[in-house]
């Protein structure tokens, strides 16, 4: 038979609009010639829709809409993560589970293996399936997981180090039930494909680790695999899509396009022709979509910022329209965090629907905003410029009483990134838009930022991308033409908020700091280990306290697009008061 694999992005909690694509889809598939069609983990409520779980209202919308869904779909079978209630008397009480129905019948797997790492907090809503069940569907045998269940096998997973990411890394020490081996256990009688349907968020790198995952996963096992996830932006996650079809060799037989809708389509006969289905609907393809993003999503020059970049387009413009927003502004500097975050916009909303501002102080350079204007000429946006120099003269007057005597400081250079922050939460609030903040990781790291200054905005659009990686962003946009002027990209760093003022004055230079941030941040490393790796100790003891003192900024700072293995955000829970200092 033809299955097909149904990439949708689903908006939490909105059941019509999620039942109306996954019926789309379904006709499609239908008229494909397709007899299954199957769709991500949780499609019909969105992922993840947290503590709506224990509204019961919530529950009971998605009742009502699961069952229009049977009522519905007729002629063809339709596998569809769904909420299904707990009927044992201890317990959470719900599953987070598979559907299969089939001409208004339905049967239900939970999932078993719950994460509670990094982002995820399952064990919070849902209680776990008590066993792995094999379902029959025309005469096949499908061994249905959802999404954690299929990373459990330790034997397997040791083979896997070297291509770890957020689920390997962390599932082969957590569970102590395997839910694929007891699929493959001689009381469920083999299975004659397994199928996983997930909702797992995208970080750089992990994608390539999954493919190579599944096939060794497929080859292991002699089994094909059909892999359907979820994609779309979900407040700071961004799930990339790029289900799979493996055969029991472990060849890819087909991969979805990844940070947008998409279907293939697999012929169970023979398990080696795979076809594809471009479906869009609504705000994940197309709409306001600049020109320049086809050509940026992806690219094999450098595949690491292709993806990323791709992951903030999708990202953005997903916060923006689930939150009700249509238009963004920005702060440019002239500096390459803005540029790239105004090149993001462009990309998500369309340039009709980007307002760039200029804010120059007394210490801004014509060349700042000389390079303001040309990145809005390039991108097309809309430019207007508002000097500060007389707003920050009334602060300094109205506080020359009280700081009579004092050396200027950070004080003054803080009240100019607050006077900006100020102006463009005003501009942001009068005509509807929704401000973007433009700071990257390392300076999120460091603290090297402004509270209620640089820091204002609804969405933080850069700030889990190193700056290193900003440069290769923005030096990859820039491969056929520029986008980003070069004369941004060239200069050295600064905030411009003092005479002279360069990032390195107060920083390590940015390859040095960013790879001991990650050392220490994604990879866990304490002082001592990251000194041995040939970094100077009074450079990573600095590093690593400047990262402890600031915890407080970061919880305060606008919600960010997750694009690495650890972000600053819910899934990096640190105390902000504490006095445990790392040994070096």
């Amino acid at each position: 038979m033809k299955i097909a694999l149904a990439q949708i992005n689903p908006t939490i909690g909105d059941f019509a609009a999620n039942s109306e694509k996954i019926i789309r889809y379904t006709e499609k598939a239908k008229t494909a010639g397709c007899s299954l069609v199957i769709f991500p983990e949780l499609a019909l409520c969105g992922y993840p829709p947290q503590d709506l779980l224990e509204r019961r209202s919530f529950l009971d919308d998605h009742d009502s809409a699961l069952g229009k869904l049977v009522k519905h779909i007729q002629g063809i079978g339709v596998i569809c993560g769904a909420l299904s209630r707990h009927t044992g008397s201890f317990g959470k009480p719900l599953h987070n589970s598979a559907v299969l129905i089939d001409n208004g019948e339905v049967q239900a797997v939970h999932k078993r293996l719950l994460p509670t790492y990094d982002v995820f907090d399952e064990s919070r809503y849902f209680e776990p399936g008590a066993e792995s069940q094999v379902l029959t569907f025309k005469k096949l045998r499908l061994g249905i997981t959802i999404c954690e269940d299929i990373f459990s096998d330790p034997a397997l997973m040791d083979k896997l180090i070297s291509c770890s990411f957020d689920e390997s890394n962390y599932s082969r020490h957590l569970y102590r039930v395997n839910p694929v081996s007891d699929l493959l256990g001689p009381e469920n009688d083999g299975v004659d494909v397994l199928i996983n349907i997930a909702a797992s968020p995208f970080h750089t790198g992990k994608p390539r680790a999954k493919r190579d995952f599944f096939g060794r996963f497929s080859r292991s096992l002699k089994i094909p695999l059909l892999y359907v996830n979820q994609v779309g932006g979900q407040d700071s996650l961004v799930f990339d899509g790029q289900s799979l079809a493996v055969d029991s060799s472990g060849k890819i037989l087909g991969r979805a396009a990844g940070f947008r809708e998409d279907m293939i389509i697999v012929d169970s006969d023979t398990w080696q022709e795979c076809s594809q289905l471009e479906v869009g609907f609504g705000n994940n393809q197309g709409d306001g979509e600049a020109s320049m993003s086809a050509a940026y999503l992806q690219d094999d020059r450098d595949v690491n910022a292709s993806e990323i970049f791709a992951s903030l387009v999708l990202g953005s413009r997903d916060y923006v329209a689930k939150c009700g927003f249509k238009q963004a502004i920005i702060g440019l500097s002239g500096g390459i965090d803005s540029a790239l975050t105004a090149a993001v916009a462009v990309c998500a909303l369309g340039k009709e629907n980007v307002l760039g501002v200029a804010l120059p102080s007394r210490y801004s350079s014509a060349g700042s905003v000389n390079d303001a204007q040309a990145l809005a000429e390039n991108l097309g946006i809309e430019f207007q410029i508002i000097p500060i120099h007389d707003i920050f003269q009334a602060h300094l007057k109205t506080l020359g009483p009280f700081f009579e005597g004092l050396q200027e400081d950070v004080t003054e250079q803080n009240i100019q990134a607050r006077i900006r922050g100020n102006l463009l939460m005003a501009l942001a609030n009068k005509f509807g838009r929704l401000l973007l903040s433009t700071g990257n990781k390392s300076e999120m790291a460091v603290g090297y930022c402004t509270l209620y200054g640089d820091m204002s905005g609804g969405l933080s659009v850069i700030s889990d991308v190193p700056k290193v990686m900003v440069y290769r962003i923005c030096r990859n946009l820039n491969r056929d033409k520029e986008v980003i002027p070069w004369a941004t990209i060239d200069k050295p760093p600064s905030a411009e908020l003092a005479p002279d003022q360069k990032d390195q004055d107060d920083l390590p230079p940015y390859e040095i700091l960013d790879a001991i941030l990650e050392a220490h941040l994604e990879e866990g490393l304490c002082i001592r280990e990251i000194v041995a790796r040939g970094y100077e100790a009074g450079v990573v003891e600095d590093v690593v306290k400047r990262v402890r003192i600031n915890e407080h900024k970061r919880k305060q700072a606008p919600l960010g697009l997750k694009v690495t293995s650890k972000a600053f955000g819910y899934g990096r829970r640190y105390p902000i008061s504490q006095k445990y200092i790392e040994s070096s």
